[in-house]
């Protein structure tokens, strides 16, 4: 595997450049910086929810709903984490496996309306 200029530097220096690459739009190039570094701070949800939402962003869809799932683990209330991952099943046409985690981003968002219509 090359490596890159952007794949090297302190882990705060590839977290900000990542941040710039995804401000970018440039979805598979943040992915590329983040995925180690996300391995590298398992214990962070901040790098590996980005993460997910580059994979998102870029249509790896499988990969997104990996890193969500391993955020919700770190992070059982993460309510962000729970709407993307229902938006990731949605967009894979699992609209029954997505409508629990809607609803329950919607509940710990505090948006009881949203919850309610979220119900299959």
């Amino acid at each position: 595997m090359e490596f890159t200029y952007y794949e090297h530097g302190t882990p705060a220096e590839r977290w900000q450049r990542a941040q710039q690459f995804f401000d970018a739009k440039e979805y598979t190039t943040a992915a590329r910086i983040l995925a180690p570094l996300a391995d590298e701070v398992p214990e962070q949800v901040a790098p590996r929810l980005l993460l997910a939402r580059a994979y998102y962003h870029s249509a790896q869809l499988r990969r997104a709903e990996a890193e969500l799932r391993t955020v919700l683990e770190l992070d059982p209330v993460e309510h962000y984490a729970r709407l993307m991952l229902g938006r990731v099943l949605e967009r894979q046409g699992r609209d029954a496996d997505a409508a629990p985690h809607l609803r329950m981003a919607a509940a710990l968002s505090g948006d009881f309306t949203a919850a309610e219509e979220a119900r299959p």
